[in-house]
């Protein structure tokens, strides 16, 4: 079996990967994999086409996942019945059903119960329903159509409005970012559950929706504006997320709606939020993907924390992060992100009670995070490390923005670059 070592070896980073994400137990996770690795070593015989030797075992690793998930729902009394219809979830602390849909449909009468469940679970044509039913095709379209009526009336989520490309958008932000202060408290930074995207200020669930502006300094101009929504749930390789779809504005496209082409997607578990992925249309018109399985090329951009396990949503002081004025130590040289103080935070005459979220990436960018004690993001600002993008740019940030506000990491000068608000506090 010297070829299936061999292709083993090519995929298993991939194999490992994905399964991590899919299992919380480290240990669950070393005993799956083993019974990967040797369903697929008695089957490998039975494969055909060597090619498609990475979508088999993968294919093999979702069974098993979803074994385990079987076994874990008996054990925690979930109808196995049931998990088909209610969407099980699979996050880092365990096993938990979503019921949007299906306590919509548990609202409905008989009739429409009977009729939706035919043709959208069973997959049974309208002529199939007739002949189950013993009704006439026609009854069959009426009672169709009033039950999807019924339902979208029930449903939580009102369908996504579509812009049309060109359509003039009045602008919900102000175009002049106001004066800010923020004044350091002696209070105790208090704890939040912060279950926002990094750097896009939208949580990935169901429901939500928000507008942020792009202010570049020392200017203050607003430089874009971004209309973020989440579209829809998704899987992706097998891991539940949702589709985050985005639009911007700005100077360039005079304040008008623009497509972008691209779409992000995002998971929010019970004690993290990550990205797992982006798709965009390239020059020739294809729909690329970038996902969580296709290694430095994600975790480069998207990647953070062990396995990709996300930014931690119950925040805390850890204490990893100094900051004393506009001086800040840390001791770790990778990304990581902590809590460094209570702030209070005046614009546009409202004073906002926040803690502050520093965000330290190991490129040489540092992001500061006010958030209030709902989780929502009063103020966000970015700092480069003096030489940051120099390649690029061919000047030090301090030679380009020598006005602009100065902080030192770790004895490093960074400068101020731009700020963000959104349409909450507006």
């Amino acid at each position: 079996m010297e070829e299936f070592e061999e292709l083993l070896k090519e995929n298993r980073s991939v194999i490992e990967r994905y399964v991590k994400f899919r299992i919380s137990s480290k240990f669950d996770v070393d005993d799956i994999l083993q019974e990967i690795y040797m369903a697929a070593y008695q089957n490998f015989s039975q494969l055909k086409d060597r090619e498609m030797f990475k979508g088999w075992i993968l294919g093999i690793a979702h069974n098993k996942c979803m074994d385990h998930f079987r076994a874990k729902a008996k054990l925690m009394c979930i109808p196995i019945d049931s998990i088909a219809e209610t969407a099980v979830s699979t996050r880092y602390c365990g096993i938990s059903e979503r019921f949007t849909v299906t306590e919509t449909i548990s609202k409905l009468g008989d009739w429409e119960k009977q009729i939706l469940y035919l043709y959208y679970f069973k997959d049974c044509s309208q002529a199939e329903i007739a002949k189950r039913l013993n009704i006439p095709i026609g009854t069959v379209k009426s009672r169709l159509f009033k039950a999807k009526e019924r339902f979208r009336q029930l449903y939580p989520y009102p369908p996504k409005m579509e812009s049309r490309k060109g359509d003039n958008i009045m602008s919900k932000l102000p175009k002049s970012l106001p004066e800010y202060k923020i004044t350091r408290q002696e209070l105790a930074p208090f704890p939040v559950i912060f279950e926002e995207l990094p750097n896009c200020f939208i949580v990935p669930k169901m429901g939500e929706q928000v507008t942020w502006g792009h202010y570049d300094m020392p200017q203050r101009n607003l430089a874009e504006e971004v209309s973020v929504n989440v579209a829809c749930k998704i899987k992706l390789h097998g891991v539940e997320g949702v589709e985050i779809n985005t639009a911007y504005r700005n100077d360039s496209t005079n304040w008008k709606s623009e497509s972008t082409n691209q779409f992000y997607y995002a998971q929010l578990t019970d004690t993290h939020c990550r990205w797992l992925g982006e798709s965009y249309i390239d020059r020739d018109g294809y729909k690329q993907f970038i996902t969580f399985l296709d290694g430095d090329e994600f975790f480069t951009e998207w990647g953070f924390g062990e396995d990709n396990c996300g930014y931690e949503t119950h925040l805390f002081p850890k204490n990893e992060v100094k900051r004393n004025g506009s001086h800040i130590t840390t001791e770790r040289n990778d990304s990581h992100i902590d809590v460094v103080g209570r702030f209070f935070v005046e614009m546009a005459g409202k004073t906002y009670d926040t803690v502050c979220i520093m965000d330290i990436f190991k490129n040489g960018v540092v992001t500061e995070q006010y958030v209030d004690n709902k989780g929502k993001t009063i103020l966000w600002r970015r700092f480069n490390r003096e030489n940051w993008g120099f390649e690029h740019y061919q000047k030090k940030w301090t030679e380009m923005y020598p006005d602009n506000e100065k902080i030192i990491v770790n004895d490093e000068v960074y400068v101020h670059w731009f700020d963000c608000v959104t349409d909450y506090i507006f």
